[in-house]
């Protein structure tokens, strides 16, 4: 009798990329040990006048750093709320921004007086993500809020050496989500002038606990642009029961049919249905067991959260820029 050897399936090429999604990198607790730089503060301006602070998380010494992360806080935090992501992102070789939004943290002021973040109007969260105008690094033509000066101070940081302009990515969380979102629609419609393309700088976009609407803020106007309908990969990370994240999420699916993954809370991974590999999806949803939303989502350090970010961005940045 004829013995034959068990036939050896090789693993499919998506079924590890969503490990890669879902698993805990067994060499985080030992990249927890090694030393990094403190993070500094710098000193930045809007062009209506409101002076804060964002903090600079360098990526540990002798290292490149793998992506430039602007990392936007949710309604009533600050770089501090969100201060354990940032160091994880910076443990795991990013360099990351980290703002404080008008009426939030300690710098924020417009002409010498804080205004609390309860007191924000719908303007004022849209003057935030403000981004338009002729020359969009000279300062007498642009109108630029907070995470436009943010991507200047990085522009003179590019310039300089010292960070990529060229692996832009951006986190948001909570609301900060939508103003993440807002602002990548502006940066991907600056036209270009005769001295080169002045805009679609950002190359992936992380959206932690994203609503549909809130403090007068919708999704409906990012969602309308085909630069969250198509152009710009996004990874969506939510609670299990946060519906307003599952909503945007089952629309952005309906908007990239063949191009999107998920892992729901207490569901095997799933793909579209013509899609060979997550690796090429351009929409991920990584839904978590837990109440948790916004920064505290972020922040918490049993999600390991980070290992799932840095796992999309570098999927996302190693793939060739659109031209």
């Amino acid at each position: 009798m004829t013995h034959r050897s068990p036939r050896r399936i090789a693993p499919r090429p998506w079924l590890r990329v969503a490990a890669a999604m879902l698993v805990t990198a067994a060499s985080h607790a030992v990249a927890q040990e090694r030393p990094l730089p403190a993070a500094e503060e710098q000193p930045l301006e809007t062009s209506d006048g409101v002076r804060f602070g964002a903090w600079h998380y360098a990526a540990p010494p002798e290292t490149k750093p793998t992506a430039t992360v602007i990392l936007i806080h949710d309604l009533g935090g600050s770089h501090k709320s969100v201060g354990d992501l940032a160091r994880a992102l910076q443990r795991a070789g990013c360099a990351v921004v980290a703002p404080d939004l008008r009426g939030h943290g300690t710098q924020t002021q417009r002409s010498g007086e804080g205004d609390p973040h309860v007191l924000l109007r719908k303007v004022d969260f849209e003057a935030m993500a403000a981004s338009h105008g002729r020359v969009r690094d000279d300062p007498a033509s642009s109108h630029r809020g907070e995470i436009e000066a943010v991507r200047g101070w990085i522009r003179r940081q590019a310039d300089a050496g010292t960070l990529d302009l060229d692996r832009l990515c951006v986190v948001g969380s909570g609301l900060g989500a939508t103003l993440a979102a807002m602002w990548t629609v502006a940066d991907w419609n600056w036209p270009p002038t005769t001295a080169g393309p002045q805009g679609q700088q950002v190359r992936a976009l992380v959206l932690v606990s994203p609503a549909m609407s809130k403090r007068g803020l919708s999704m409906v106007g990012p969602m309308a642009t085909e630069t969250i309908r198509s152009s710009v990969p996004i990874l969506v990370l939510a609670g299990a029961g946060d519906r307003e994240a599952s909503r945007f999420f089952d629309q952005l699916k309906r908007f990239r049919p063949k191009a999107w993954f998920q892992q729901r809370d207490g569901q095997p991974p799933e793909k579209a249905r013509d899609l060979e590999d997550p690796g090429d999806a351009t929409a991920f949803l990584i839904q978590y067991n837990t109440t948790l939303s916004g920064d505290k989502l972020a922040t918490d350090t049993t999600l390991d959260v980070a290992s799932k970010m840095k796992t999309f961005l570098d999927l996302m940045l190693d793939k060739k820029p659109r031209e």
